[in-house]
């Protein structure tokens, strides 16, 4: 999913995509480009990580949501808090299908959107 949810933003949006971490090169910057702000990352995460009891990675996106709909938004399978960012205004979304790419497009606009 990471490559349609990829080609959705740079569809829709006027952006700067960025691989800011050489020792991370699957990690994925989305910014504004008048502003530089941040409305997703993307990139590939121990399950451990996330309290998943699996073995491996999952890609995820972190998107900035509403702090007043981030508790109801976490109760959605697949939806999770923040992953290595602030946990009342960014969640981690799984890339693997568990939540639908029309949700997904939905809370990135929505990121997009609080980030302007």
């Amino acid at each position: 999913m990471r490559e349609e949810i990829e080609e959705y933003i740079n569809n829709n949006y006027d952006i700067l995509e960025e691989h800011p971490w050489k020792e991370y090169p699957n990690f994925t910057t989305f910014k504004h480009q008048n502003n530089k702000k941040w409305f997703a990352l993307i990139m590939d995460v121990p399950y451990e990580k996330l309290n998943i009891d699996k073995e491996g990675k999952v890609e995820v996106i972190n998107l900035k949501n509403i702090p007043e709909l981030i508790g109801g938004l976490r109760k959605v399978e697949g939806i999770l808090p923040a992953y290595h960012m602030n946990k009342e205004h960014w969640i981690s979304v799984l890339l693997d299908g568990t939540v639908p790419k029309e949700k997904v497009c939905e809370l990135i606009d929505i990121s997009y959107d609080l980030t302007k």
